[in-house]
């Protein structure tokens, strides 16, 4: 038979080293042997697939520590590399039983049940051994341990103990253990080792105690079975039952007369059993007739306590359908002939609210498809229709005559209105009290028929478009006479300067009034608007949003443009538009007759009423505020208009100046427009900003290209009149220009031109007066640049060494009359004397860099010759000018 491998020590180091290796501690390895790991679910043989047996080496140890000693049931797996690793760590002390596997026919499988286990549910590894004898030796050796080191022994199932340690005792054997010498001559015996099965052998006094064995063994003493001889036992057996079938015989015939006995009895009872069927079979019949009859009764008394509940549930379910088609009184009489005056209007909203639920009740699906075809519902329901015409019909007449009568009244009180000397704020409050006593009115009316809402809804807002036209208008009227200010026309831009300009402060209450007139009526318009769509029942269209408002007008047409979500919505939404048409319609005509008033009086307050209206119309985008909408555009393109004239005319003054304007000097527009810019800031107002950035963009490109043309008349002076004007432009917008961004714009734009003509005037005077020293240069630079050596130009014509120091000569020489001569000239065609010393200073710097550039060039083609240095040169011209 092969070694087991609970023999193999090398196997026992390996174990050691893995355990050492895990962080373990030192322990000592009793038994460690090689074993099948296989799992499977309980109750069921193991499967193939995921629980096939797996290679595993089971290790026994222990570790102390002082005088405690632990047991552990170490797994170990082999890794890749065929080396043995830690794979799990059992604790002998939570051992609980001990099981060997019926299932596996060669009874070398057992499984090992700890009661610490995680998860209950799944079953425990088997693990399955070579042979029995390796089985035995493991379970041994783990018996052995919890009972030394435990004190107990957990439970063991499919297996004998007394078989256990009946095997523990024959395999008890001392074995040495041969090791090799140091030498390496042979092996030695070591007598005082022995194996695990030799520690095994001590089993069976601690499975079976001596008192246990010596109870067993006098209790087999007492049986004295005698069956020494095989044949001789089978010979008594024998004997013994013969004797006690004959015992049995005899006793039965002892007893015959009994027999007897218990057999008549028997036969009694077998008659009166007989008696008992037939009465039972005759109580049967009986019975089984009386409980038919018993279901033929329940059956009756069934079908007519249902019939008895149909019948109850019909007069119930006729008794409600009577009343909904019962009409009430009281309500009768309201939708017929009742009055409409304030105080009976809870009468008649509450008849409104029956007859649309009495209605709504005979409509499928709210009724029953059967009682739908009922004569009496269609002749009920048809009545129930030609009433609620009746009543919409009365409703409709009195709100169209009570809702122009209000109106007329408010007209006719003069009270009402601003009168001379008074000017009055309208209040609707009064009337919109009396309106919403009918809003519920409406609401039904609408629900019952709303066909008969358009003539209603046109009644009312002509007859407000009246009033609101009249309110608009003599509010307006009292405004403009109540405004005293003289006529002012403005700054203009060419043409000799009015004797007394107006300001700001002169105008305000014109822009005042026209502030008042929006303040007043707009915030009133909105609220009419929103007023009129609720009162009117146009709630369904609340939640859209105005896309889209333009004014088209031959008198006035409008119409509001927007996405609906569905048809009806769209109806709704294009009544409603055609009823704020007639609502507010022609009333910009009275906005604008003061708007009018206000730009003849002075066309600057455009810019503050541009500003004005642009606030309102930013905030006016209220579906209700369409058509506010719409007229505050109407009125700001008014104001626009009358503003785009005054622009384009000033622009007209400065065209003028190309045909009329002398070609020296500063033009008389430059500083007027200054005093412009400063004018139209004094009026800017909320969002007015942009009308005033186009107005400046437009005059100053006007006012820049007239200059040019007007410079290029006499190109001789066109730089002197250029540096001019943009020196004035600049130092009149200096102060505007730092908080207006556009006015900077174009101030960089006139600094960047000014820099450009002085740049071309000073130029031309330095080439004047210093014409050989430049001239001699640009020769020499043309030289240069058709790559001719620097070293051949000296001896070129003309431009040798000595004509260079004619020329530097002269130059010299002449120094300070050449100064003095071209401080004349500047002088001399400069009607702005305030910049002679900005101009002289440009000029003796720009003849310095020429200068520096000249010496450079000699420096590089004449090296040998000796000219003063840009240094020299500035310190020549510094003692010039203190002399």
């Amino acid at each position: 038979m092969a070694r087991s491998s609970a023999d193999d020590m090398e196997l026992k180091r390996q174990c050691e080293a893995a355990i050492d290796g895990s962080g373990g501690g030192k322990q000592k390895v009793v038994l460690c042997i090689r074993v099948a790991k296989s799992r499977a679910v309980w109750g069921k043989p193991a499967k193939l697939g995921r629980h096939m047996a797996k290679p595993r080496v089971l290790a026994i140890s222990t570790k102390s520590k002082g005088q405690k000693t632990k047991a552990f049931l170490r797994v170990l797996k082999y890794s890749h590399g065929g080396v043995l690793e830690p794979a799990k760590i059992y604790k002998l002390k939570h051992l609980s039983k001990v099981e060997v596997m019926q299932s596996d026919a060669s009874g070398c499988t057992f499984m090992l049940g700890f009661d610490n286990l995680r998860s209950q549910s799944v079953a425990p590894p088997q693990w399955t051994m070579r042979n029995k004898e390796d089985m035995n030796r493991v379970i041994y050796c783990i018996l052995n341990l919890c009972k030394d080191v435990l004190g107990s022994l957990p439970k063991v199932v499919g297996m004998d103990i007394v078989e256990m340690a009946l095997w523990a005792k024959e395999h008890t054997v001392v074995k040495s253990k041969q090791e090799v010498t140091p030498d390496g001559h042979g092996p030695v015996l070591l007598p005082d080792t022995v194996t695990e099965i030799e520690s095994e052998g001590t089993i069976e006094r601690d499975l079976v105690f001596q008192a246990e064995e010596e109870d067993m063994e006098a209790l087999l003493g007492t049986y004295l079975l005698g069956f020494g001889d095989a044949e001789a036992f089978s010979e008594r057996i024998k004997r013994e039952l013969l004797a006690l079938e004959s015992a049995n015989v005899h006793a039965i015939l002892e007893t015959e007369s009994v027999v007897d006995e218990v057999l008549r009895g028997l036969e009694v009872a077998t008659i009166c059993m007989e008696d008992m069927d037939e009465w039972l079979a005759i109580f049967n019949v009986k019975l089984r007739h009386m409980r038919e009859d018993i279901e033929s009764i329940e059956y009756r008394n069934n079908k007519l306590e249902f019939q008895s509940e149909n019948n109850k549930a019909l007069v119930q379910e006729l008794d409600n359908l009577l009343e909904h088609m019962q009409i009430p009184t009281e309500h009768e009489s309201a939708l017929t002939v009742g009055s409409f005056d304030e105080d009976n209007m809870s009468k008649n909203i509450e008849a409104c609210e029956w007859l649309t639920s009495a209605i709504r009740d005979l409509e499928l699906p709210n009724l029953d498809p059967s009682y739908a075809k009922m004569r009496a519902v269609r002749e009920k329901r048809a009545e129930f229709i030609l009433l609620r015409c009746t009543f919409v019909r009365r409703a409709s007449e009195f709100l169209t005559q009570y809702f122009p009568t209000l109106i007329d009244n408010l007209i006719n009180d003069q009270n009402n209105f601003s009168q001379k000397g008074q000017i009055k704020r309208p209040d609707h409050s009064e009337l919109r009290y009396k309106c919403r006593v009918y809003a519920r009115l409406l609401q039904h009316i609408k629900s019952l028929d709303k066909n008969c809402m358009g003539p209603l809804r046109m009644s009312y807002c002509q007859s407000l478009n009246q009033l609101l036209r009249k309110e608009v208008s003599t509010f307006a009227n009292e405004l403009c006479g109540s405004i005293k200010v003289t006529r002012n026309s403005g700054i203009p831009l060419e043409g000799p300067l009015p004797i007394q300009m107006g300001s700001y402060a002169d105008s305000k209450a014109v822009s005042e009034a026209y502030a008042k007139l929006i303040n007043v009526f707009i915030p009133l318009l909105v609220d009419e608007s929103s007023f009129f769509s609720h009162l009117m029942c146009f709630e369904s269209s609340s939640s859209e949003s105005s896309d889209d408002a333009e004014s088209t007008s031959s008198g006035r047409t409008s119409s509001v443009s927007r996405t609906s979500g569905t048809a009806s919505n769209a109806i709704e939404m294009a009544m409603l538009n055609d009823c704020l048409n007639n609502m507010l319609k022609g009333i910009q005509d009275d906005f604008f007759a003061i708007i009018d008033w206000a730009a003849n009086t002075d066309v600057w307050c455009c810019i503050t009423m541009y500003g004005i209206t642009d606030r309102y119309l930013s905030g006016q985008k209220a579906e209700n505020a369409a058509f506010v909408h719409i007229l505050l555009g109407d009125l700001e393109s008014r104001i626009n208009s009358y503003f785009n004239v005054f622009v384009d005319d000033a622009c007209f003054q400065v065209e003028k100046y190309e045909k009329t304007a002398r070609t020296f000097g500063v033009l008389a527009y430059i500083p007027r427009f200054s005093q412009l810019a400063m004018r139209l800031e004094e009026y800017v107002h909320g969002n007015s900003r942009d009308l005033i950035d186009l107005s400046y963009t437009k005059i100053v490109s006007i006012m820049f290209v007239i200059l040019e043309k007007i410079a290029q008349v006499e190109p001789k002076y066109a730089d002197i009149m250029l540096l001019e004007n943009y020196a004035s432009f600049q130092n009149g917008l200096y102060d505007l220009a730092n908080s207006i961004p556009t006015l900077a714009k174009f101030y960089h734009q006139a600094s960047e031109a000014y820099e450009q003509a002085c740049l071309r005037h000073i130029n031309m005077v330095i080439y004047i007066h210093y014409e050989k020293l430049f001239q001699f240069a640009r020769r020499t630079e043309e030289l240069l640049i058709s790559k001719m050596p620097p070293e051949e130009i000296p001896f070129q014509i003309g431009m040798s060494k000595g004509e260079l120091r004619k020329v530097l000569k002269s130059t010299i020489s002449n120094l300070d009359k050449t100064q003095s001569a071209m401080y004349k000239k500047l002088q001399k065609n400069l009607t702005v004397e305030e910049l002679i010393p900005s101009l002289w200073d440009k000029c003796k710097k720009e003849f310095l860099e020429k200068y520096a550039s000249f010496v450079k060039m000699v420096h590089r083609i004449y090296p040998s010759e000796t000219v003063p240095s840009e240094i020299d040169m500035q310190k020549i011209l510094a003692s010039l000018e203190m002399l």
